[in-house]
């Protein structure tokens, strides 16, 4: 084994271990602390413990470990819709709100509500049904015309796509008091509240894009050095675009319709996996997974522990932590060229 690969391997183990780290301290801390033996009790406890273990029981059971299992599922999802995202559009700064697929979801939230449809595990199948026809029409916009897979023309239908959706979630939004409480709460990202019933489908759509990526990346690191390269090398490269798309929409859509959308996350967990990896996607993916779910469970922790006994959304906290990062490298883009 060489010393790049034993370091990348070395890596993925380091990341492994923060992670289960950050998931124990997720079921740990919130409004009422627990020690890790009292988590481990609550965990196994039965429904006829004594009064202080069925109360543990129900902090954990409930609440904290749906909880932490969404915060690892949806950074994994939007960690490699990121370093997807970035590889098939060959743009730096692009993130899985490009293909306008957070725009979508919105749309369909508010569109269910004001038809009644008020519970979480009803309005989440309508969102995730909006994000994935929004990530349908943009990338059918940008495979039309002159600029047909062009990564400009993408990101150009995406931005139109979700100017004209934004506008209509308003719309839709204003005209009914409790679609407009919902997507206000809902539109903050967060993975509180958030039911196993809810949960379950939502990874089972993100277990099948995770099959159709890794089919895809050996043709990621060919289509970076060009689509004439790509193509003298025997890849179909409007195949390979297209299941890499449908893989990023599946992740992305599930992930929104769960949590609402959660911005920057996958932009930044990306160019810290290419710093750490090199542009190899064969690495650079698994690295933006785990470095995703370990922001995400992080972001969420202080989100418990910031305004205490309160919380703070984590798609809030990540962005506090992402407009940043964005602006630097959009600055240090500038400082480049010029």
């Amino acid at each position: 084994m060489g010393a790049a690969r034993r370091r990348r391997v070395v890596g993925l183990g380091v990341l492994v271990a923060v992670l289960a780290v950050a998931a124990v301290a997720s079921l740990a801390v919130g409004a009422r602390s627990l020690s890790p033996g009292e988590v481990w009790r609550g965990l196994f406890a039965g429904p006829d413990a004594d009064q202080r273990l069925s109360e543990i029981r129900l902090i954990v059971q409930t609440v904290r470990v749906p909880r932490t299992v969404l915060a690892v599922a949806a950074g994994i999802a939007l960690g490699i819709g990121g370093a997807l995202i970035q590889g098939y559009t060959r743009n730096p700064i692009a993130d899985t709100g490009l293909l306008g697929v957070n725009s979508g979801a919105s749309v369909a939230v508010v569109a269910a509500v004001s038809f009644g449809l008020t519970s979480p595990l009803q309005y989440v199948w309508f969102a995730f049904l909006g994000a994935a026809a929004s990530g349908v029409v943009v990338f059918g916009l940008a495979s039309i015309g002159r600029g047909a897979g062009n990564p400009l023309t993408l990101a150009l239908a995406g931005q139109g796509v979700t100017v004209f959706l934004a506008a209509m979630t308003t719309a839709i939004a204003m005209t009914n008091q409790t679609a407009l409480n919902v997507w206000r709460f809902w539109n903050a990202g967060s993975v509180a509240g958030v039911e196993f019933t809810v949960i379950w489908p939502v990874i089972g759509f993100i277990a099948v894009a995770l099959l159709l990526a890794v089919t895809t990346l050996p043709a990621i690191n060919l289509l970076n050095l060009g689509d004439d390269v790509a193509r003298g090398l025997g890849v179909n490269i409007a195949f390979s675009r297209t299941v890499g798309i449908i893989a990023v929409t599946l992740l992305a859509g599930a992930t929104t319709a769960a949590c609402g959308p959660i911005a920057f996350l996958g932009l930044m967990v990306a160019h810290v996996a290419r710093y750490l990896t090199g542009p190899d996607y064969r690495w650079l993916v698994p690295y933006a997974g785990l470095l995703g779910a370990v922001v995400l469970l992080v972001c969420d922790i202080v989100g418990r522990l910031v305004v205490r006994p309160a919380e703070l959304d984590a798609g809030i906290v990540v962005a506090l932590l992402g407009a940043p990062f964005f602006a630097v490298l959009v600055w240090r883009g500038k400082f480049r060229n010029s």
